[in-house]
């Protein structure tokens, strides 16, 4: 059975650093592209960034979190990570690693999410 568990978050102050896991299980991931998502409260889930399977792991970044978070995974452990620094208020949410599968993250297994909360 496929799982993917997130943690690291938790209440950090603005400015702040956090650094996510999301350890897979069940199968590997290594040909697959990985991705970390968000949900704000009132707010639909966004696309926060994503990992290539390539043998580059070419990266991608939503704008509003560009240059701040970096995105990488560890494929020898089945895990992805996301490093988040100088965090905002506005990064407030609970964050979702995802698999795509095909072309698809809905279609893709997904985590539990995990609560990150900076306070200003």
């Amino acid at each position: 059975q496929v799982q993917l568990k997130e943690s690291g978050g938790g209440l950090v102050q603005a400015g702040g650093s956090l650094r996510l896991s999301c350890a897979a299980s069940g199968r590997s991931f290594s040909n697959y592209s990985m991705g970390w998502f968000r949900q704000a409260p009132g707010k639909e889930r966004e696309f926060v960034a994503a990992i290539s399977w390539s043998g580059s792991s070419s990266t991608h970044y939503a704008d509003s979190v560009k240059g701040r978070f970096t995105i990488s995974r560890d494929n020898a452990k089945n895990t992805l990570f996301l490093q988040m620094n100088s965090l905002e208020p506005e990064d407030t949410a609970v964050y979702y690693c995802a698999v795509q599968r095909g072309s698809s993250w809905t279609q893709g297994y997904w985590g539990q999410g995990t609560q990150v909360t900076v306070s200003s």
